[in-house]
């Protein structure tokens, strides 16, 4: 890390006046406090993080340095390398800032395989733990457990599940699974007897029924297994029940069967719970559901089949909550692998933690539908932000977890009525649909970054960064942070939308700067006010109109001058 990076990590901790999720800060004048061990495992199981000691966040995040950096930052490095296992190796540099020295650590994540690092004192169970919001939690003995099963790849979907055989199947669904096969994969199953081809998909091992050949081809797994179930509540109020009828929900149903039941059951259920609503949509509007079928269908499915089937997991059902203004859906088991929340979605980015079940939905129909329960090429993220994004819908919320992975719907349209009008009324021209995306859902109350207006509008990171930096220079958006802290906020004039005339041309202010004098860029912003970003644009568009003219070279040179224009001068006499 770079001084100038620390300086946004401290500007955007004072801002927040707390810690987060991916920086810890401890006063520690004289020794480490015993709490770093906690933060150092907790970085190396989430996503990495930054330490800073010589921070007092009792006191705003003020700066009072560390006594003998020297020696804090050789006792920090001894503890990551000695007292953790496995041993982690941080980047430890002693930075001056604002005239004390501060101690400060990047913490490496651990590749999954490695997971979980724990506090050797404290023992396995008791000494790990995961970075949760801007604090530090102890891993329960499930996640730890969890952890450790996703080192490799877990394989309780192909256990036998004891004392029941293919009585348990269905056969209508066996028929056509084993008919499917024959068909598609002749190489593999044609020809072979019908309990043949489900010993080789591994529906059957010996004469007992996998785990995962009953969840996906059995009569009634719920038998068996009574919790590996879906259910769905409908509450009344954003908070749930509603306190002041009484009422506690509006609909509660468990969904039992194989999984293909499951599945075409929680749409019906859904269905029937969703209201429709009217979308903007160029000159016209659309009549929509709630939310699109598509993106819900692979919400369960994916909940349904990349869940954790561990013993210690199958008390636990997936969950489906509908809220006025939201729709969960939530399964025990967090991502697997080497994905992230950041790139779900990412093309060519895939894990699958219960690879049997998988491969046995490729083949086994959703009752009803001649389509079956997944296609199994890691598309099914992408189809959910693809059809969010067709129904111009506000884009999917990801929460991953140890112990659980969670996916998000608001209920609310980027376009509805309200949102068309404000961005009517802030008079800008030329903006993309996906820049109207970005405004739409910073207006709603989203937070707007870069990763987000990927998803809202499907575009690569770097076209995003510039269209994000376009808004910047327009004066519609401020960006808060740098690095991977950037975010993006509508500014107050764009917010309101009411004094949009004023804001949108600064012609006037620019060349009253330039008055008489030559000035660079730093020298007029200081006159103006105007952000780096947003005097570079309104520069280049008096340039284009010939009122300002460059002295230098190079437009990127910092110490380039500009001069008002001979046409500036004749315009401005002119009565």
């Amino acid at each position: 890390m770079i001084d100038e990076e620390l300086a946004e990590v401290v500007a955007n901790l004072r801002r927040l006046g707390a810690d987060d999720v991916d920086v810890e800060a401890k006063r520690a004048s004289i020794k480490l406090p015993k709490t770093v061990r906690e933060t150092v495992s907790a970085f190396a199981n989430t996503r990495g993080g930054v330490l800073v000691l010589g921070l007092d966040e009792a006191a705003g995040f003020a700066a009072v340095g560390v006594g003998d950096a020297a020696k804090l930052s050789a006792d920090l490095g001894s503890m990551c390398g000695e007292e953790l296992e496995p041993p982690i190796r941080p980047v430890i540099r002693v930075h001056r800032f604002e005239g004390v020295d501060l101690v400060v650590a990047e913490v490496p994540a651990l590749e999954p395989d490695r997971r979980p690092c724990f506090y050797k004192g404290a023992g396995l169970t008791q000494g790990s733990y995961v970075r949760v919001s801007d604090g530090d939690r102890r891993l329960t003995s499930y996640e730890v457990q969890l952890m450790l099963s996703n080192r490799g790849q877990p394989r309780f979907d192909e256990e036998p599940v004891p004392d029941v055989g293919l009585e348990a199947l269905d056969a209508g669904m066996v028929a056509g699974f084993a008919a499917r096969l024959r068909e598609r994969r002749p190489h593999a199953f044609a020809g072979l007897a019908t309990e043949d081809v489900l010993r080789r998909a591994k529906v059957l091992t010996g004469d007992q029924v996998t785990l995962g050949g009953l969840m996906a081809l059995g009569a009634y797994p719920q038998e068996h297994f009574p919790q590996l179930l879906l259910t769905f509540i409908h509450y009344p109020t954003p908070e749930g029940a509603d306190l002041a009828t009484g009422e506690r929900f509006l609909d509660n149903v468990p969904i039992e069967g194989p999984i293909p039941v499951m599945v075409a059951d929680a749409l019906a259920v859904l269905r029937r719970n969703m209201s429709r609503r009217a979308t903007v949509r160029g000159a016209g509007r659309l009549d929509t559901w709630e939310y699109p079928e598509a993106a819900l269908r692979e919400a369960i499915v994916n909940a349904v089949a990349h869940r954790d089937y561990s013993p210690a997991a199958r008390g636990t059902q997936v969950q489906i909550e509908m809220y006025p203004d939201r729709l969960l859906v939530r399964n025990p088991g967090g991502l697997f692998g080497p994905v992230t929340e950041d790139d779900l979605g990412e093309e060519g980015i895939s894990s699958t933690r219960n690879a049997t079940l998988l491969r046995l939905l490729e083949d086994v129909a959703i009752p009803g539908t001649g389509r079956t329960v997944c296609e199994n090429r890691g598309s099914g993220i992408r189809t959910m932000i693809n059809a969010l994004r067709h129904a111009s819908l506000s884009p999917p919320r990801f929460a991953d977890r140890v112990s659980f992975f969670q996916v998000t719907f608001p209920n609310h349209a980027l376009f509805g009525p309200e949102i068309v009008d404000w961005i009517r009324r802030l008079g800008e021209r030329g903006l993309t649909d996906s820049q109207c995306q970005g405004l739409a859902m910073a207006k709603n109350g989203e937070v707007l970054d870069n990763k987000a207006y990927r998803s809202a509008s499907g575009l690569d990171s770097r076209r995003a960064t510039a269209e994000l930096g376009e808004l910047v220079a327009r004066g519609l958006l401020t960006q808060i942070g740098g690095s991977r802290w950037t975010r993006y906020e509508l500014t107050p004039d764009a917010a309101s939308a009411a004094s949009a005339p004023a804001r949108a041309d600064r012609r006037a202010e620019v060349l009253a700067a330039l008055a008489d004098k030559e000035l660079n860029r730093a020298e007029i912003a200081s006159v103006t006010g105007l952000a780096d970003k947003a005097l570079a644009r309104w520069l280049r568009i008096l340039r284009q109109e010939g009122l300002v003219e460059l002295i230098g070279e190079s437009v990127r040179s910092p110490n380039v001058r500009y001069r008002r224009t001979g046409q500036a001068l004749l315009d401005e006499a002119r009565p």
